[in-house]
């Protein structure tokens, strides 16, 4: 089961990790392959904080992957590494969600109807194994 848990969150870690990296580098590309909106499609403010978003996830959510790694090897090390990962990823999760839903309800721009609805998912699900990985990083520990 651990082996499993660690190939799951380094399969979610690095298409989070990837995709950020992609919408900071390469934000055009980035919008031909739906990982954001255009620029032109979304209100400034909310562009601007999705850049740096992106920015600040790509120094800060390759915890996950390596806790992953570390899990699937069978390093007793992984539960360190999880609890930050499971932290980063459950903070990414929750208030990308919540901001969205906030500025969704309050009528800004944030994108198309269905890319919103992914996004909203694809965090949730980040946020939830970010979740499942700080309880199973505690159990460890025990």
């Amino acid at each position: 089961m651990e082996v499993l848990w660690g190939i799951t969150i380094i399969v979610l870690g690095l298409l989070a990790w990837a995709g950020q990296l992609v919408s900071w580098l390469a934000p055009t590309t980035a919008a031909r392959l739906s990982l954001v909106e255009a620029e032109d499609a979304v209100e400034d403010v909310y562009w601007a904080d999705i850049r740096g978003e992106s920015a600040w996830d790509v120094a800060s959510l390759w915890t996950l992957p390596l806790a992953g790694l570390l899990l699937a090897m069978g390093s007793d090390a992984w539960a360190w590494l999880g609890l930050v990962g499971g932290g980063m990823f459950a903070y990414f999760g929750g208030r990308g969600v919540l901001t969205r839903l906030e500025l969704r309800r309050r009528g800004f721009a944030i994108g198309e109807p269905s890319n919103v609805r992914l996004g909203l998912v694809m965090l949730g699900v980040w946020g939830l194994a970010g979740l499942i990985t700080i309880v199973a990083a505690v159990s460890a520990l025990d």
